[in-house]
């Protein structure tokens, strides 16, 4: 017999590893560089801590998506949460409908000028603003719509 949630739990895996992927790439330097082609951004100066943090592995991962040591954390530890939670239907579906949730807000956010970063410490601007939305967008599908859509199917 076929499990009706599945589609729910290939979601969280499939958008944890998605995630891990990322994070990873962006500890990698063959996958984050600035767009010119130089290296990410390796602060050493020990002067203003949250600054320092900020630069600290700057760069483009892939080229386009701007990422820092705190985002590519960030993305890693989405992907383990994502790929933990898929184990069971339950917690798929809290997992997408958590991510769907935080990162609708994060592309939000990132459409407005003055918050193009998460408190100063992760860049949430340019095209991480679409990548965000587009995963909040199937996270909400399979989190929201299509389970609401088969409860309606088992009352009828």
């Amino acid at each position: 017999m076929r499990d009706p949630n599945m589609a729910e739990r290939y979601c969280a895996l499939l958008l944890g590893l998605l995630f891990l992927f990322v994070g990873f790439a962006g500890f990698t330097p063959s996958f984050a560089w600035m767009p010119d082609g130089s290296a990410p951004i390796s602060a050493v100066d020990a002067g203003d801590a949250v600054n320092n943090l900020y630069s600290t592995g700057f760069g483009y991962v892939f080229g386009l998506f701007p990422t820092n040591i705190v985002h590519n954390f960030v993305h890693c530890l989405v992907g383990f949460v994502g790929i933990i939670m898929s184990t069971d239907w339950r917690g798929a579906r809290a997992f997408n409908r958590g991510f769907a949730i935080a990162y609708a807000l994060i592309a939000l956010l990132g459409l407005l000028p003055f918050t193009n970063t998460i408190f100063g410490l992760m860049p949430i601007f340019g095209n991480n603003v679409w990548f965000n939305a587009l995963t909040a967008g199937i996270a909400a599908f399979f989190g929201f719509a299509k389970p609401a859509a088969e409860e309606k199917g088992a009352t009828a």
